[in-house]
């Protein structure tokens, strides 16, 4: 006997029409907005935050400093890479590694995907702000804007040291770390 599934592989058996697709839109809504923010990147942004931590701490900081740091810099980066995918809306859709993202195949309108961006950005300043320190905030803005106005904007599509440049974004959850837990930023997380 077999089971019927939906497009995705799910089991349908029992679910009346209507509401499997709706569950299917929301679900495919969800994956779209997901796929704007890159987490595999934001995964491997958040492995250099919590040694940062620990060595500002200079031993283990508070498990609750270390989630809302986390969850702070998860928001910052999935805005800038949202705010990202708008800027490189068409040139992802013309090339092969970027062609299958939620703008390029037209999952998500522009205007929304901008206003998710921007967001997502305000909340993890706030977020940051209230948990940690307004430094780290200020910080995670300031990594938000690099991101998308030196790299995206000034150097992507200008010149192949974009990469180089463009890394120093990629440096911030360390100095955020560190920021968040000592109030200051020193040499050490430059």
């Amino acid at each position: 006997m077999t089971v019927p599934v939906s497009r995705s592989g799910h089991p349908t058996q029992g679910v009346p029409p209507g509401r499997r697709a709706g569950w299917e839109r929301l679900r495919d809504t969800v994956a779209a907005y997901l796929g704007l923010t890159k987490t595999r990147i934001i995964e491997q942004l958040l492995v250099v935050t919590v040694p940062a931590m620990f060595l500002a701490e200079r031993g283990v900081p508070s498990v609750w400093l270390i989630i809302a740091t986390l969850l702070g810099g998860s928001m910052a980066a999935a805005s800038a890479h949202a705010l990202n995918c708008v800027v490189d809306a068409d040139i992802d859709a013309v090339m092969k590694r970027t062609s299958r993202r939620p703008l390029a195949k037209g999952q998500v309108p522009t205007r929304h995907a901008l206003v998710f961006g921007l967001v997502l950005g305000a909340l993890s300043a706030v977020w940051l702000g209230l948990t940690t320190n307004w430094l780290a905030a200020g910080l995670s803005v300031a990594a938000i804007a690099f991101y998308v106005l030196v790299y995206t904007l000034l150097l992507k599509r200008r010149t192949s040291q974009n990469i180089v440049w463009g890394g120093a974004a990629g440096c911030m959850p360390v100095v955020i770390g560190w920021a968040a837990v000592t109030g200051s930023v020193g040499w050490p997380a430059w």
